[in-house]
């Protein structure tokens, strides 16, 4: 059994269900006490999806930095993607790009590629290892590594700290 996993899981469920319940009764902390553990105990023995997670001081900080940074590239998306939608005279260049990560943990790459899908004006296609097609609605580069260095460094850098 993979401790590590259980209580992770078991804090996360605990966590969404205090935020469902929108309460700290002691009977509603109580029953999700119950809940979450029997869920976490059930199925994350054999699961090892927070095997990869580095549970460092380091990691926790770079965690806040990166939702910080996600959300800054959120929102500059969102208004570029509002911009071309609102004028359509704004050059639209789409394609499909490669780029390559340097993350090694599934988990890490699986967070990037949703990151990337989740920004507006981009869309991660296909994952095969370290390479990501992602369709971009305005190709500014073809190379692999300045294309790499636009849309995933960003991201990677703090991925690379929480993941490994």
């Amino acid at each position: 059994m993979k401790v590590k996993n259980v209580i992770i899981a078991f804090i996360i469920l605990l966590l969404f269900w205090l935020l469902l319940n929108n309460s700290m009764a002691p009977e509603i902390i109580a029953s999700g006490i119950v809940a979450s553990l029997a869920i976490a105990l059930l199925v994350c023995p054999k699961c090892d999806v927070f095997s990869e997670l580095k549970l460092t001081p380091k990691a926790f900080v770079y965690t806040f930095i990166y939702l910080l940074v996600f959300l800054w590239e959120l929102v500059k998306s969102n208004i570029d993607v509002a911009l071309r939608v609102l004028s359509p005279s704004l050059p639209i260049n789409p394609g499909i790009v490669e780029v390559k990560t340097t993350l090694k943990s599934k988990m890490g790459r699986m967070i990037l590629a949703n990151s990337i899908t989740l920004t507006p004006g981009t869309f991660t296609l296909e994952m095969k290892e370290d390479t990501l097609f992602i369709h971009w609605i305005d190709v500014k580069v073809q190379d692999v590594d300045q294309a790499s260095k636009e849309i995933v460094r960003k991201f990677e850098k703090y991925l690379e700290v929480i993941y490994g």
